[in-house]
């Protein structure tokens, strides 16, 4: 029987993965709600087709698409996922098992993404990453912000962790990858808070390879190979992007202030 949740999805143009995350999600929650924001592609043909309600909005931000999605959903209990997130059975199965018997005794559930590679297999037991998904929108909502979408948890309120994984099949290829860093990286740079022009500018200069490190070593990407050294020298670049755009906000903010 499906637990008393809704499901929704922020898309554009993810006709790549769209079918399988819905298919996957339908079986064990009340409804699943796609949010467009003006696909071309086949995203909103697969998604209806699966079983998905779709409604279209303009692009509002990251965290104020989030929060246009809670309030199309009938449910008050909410399950986020990414359009290229499809739940393992075995979430399915404890997801379901979770309202069995009523609504769970916590209000914010954390889950396990799982990333699966174009290349090779998941990378199971390193590179995951835990994210707050699972709500009652009654007891707290994602922030109304343009870059900032992930919910922040009030000091005191206890956080419930779901131990099946979700398969976060990302990119499709490296290419795939460098353009969304870039992409992220932008919208940080100019929606987020900007760092002063000395600590963006050091950062830009000399951080670089404490990010890689902190990917390829910390996060356990040497353990994918060849590949997992490429994804993390893609990933470094792209947080380096963020410290060089911040750079250039601050040189065309002194350029703009002296003419």
């Amino acid at each position: 029987m499906p637990a008393p949740v809704s499901c929704y999805i922020r898309a554009k143009n993810e006709a790549r993965k769209i079918a399988d995350v819905i298919r996957a999600v339908r079986g064990c929650v009340d409804e699943v709600v796609l949010i467009d924001s003006g696909s071309t592609d086949n995203t909103v043909a697969f998604a209806e087709v699966e079983g998905a309600r779709v409604v279209q909005q303009a692009w509002l931000g990251y965290g104020a698409q989030k929060r246009f999605a809670e309030d199309q959903c009938r449910n008050d209990w909410l399950l986020s996922l990414d359009a290229d997130e499809v739940i393992t059975p075995e979430f399915a199965e404890e997801l379901r098992a979770l309202f069995a018997k009523g609504e769970p005794p916590l209000c914010v559930y954390q889950v396990t993404l799982i990333n699966a590679p174009p290349v090779g297999k998941p990378w199971r037991g390193f590179n995951q990453l835990y994210r707050n998904r699972l709500y009652d929108r009654r007891k707290i909502r994602v922030p109304d912000h343009a870059a900032w979408d992930q919910l922040d948890i009030p000091v005191g309120m206890k956080i419930g962790k779901l131990r099946a994984p979700i398969l976060h099949y990302s990119i499709a290829d490296l290419g795939h990858l460098e353009a969304k860093f870039n992409t992220i990286s932008g919208v940080h740079a100019n929606e987020g808070k900007l760092k002063p022009f000395g600590v963006a500018a050091f950062r830009m200069g000399f951080v670089e390879p404490f990010y890689f490190f902190k990917h390829y070593v910390m996060r356990g990407l040497w353990r994918a190979g060849w590949y997992g050294f490429a994804v993390a020298k893609i990933a470094a670049h792209g947080r380096w992007l963020k410290d060089a755009k911040m750079v250039e906000i601050h040189l065309r903010n002194r350029e703009a202030r002296g003419r």
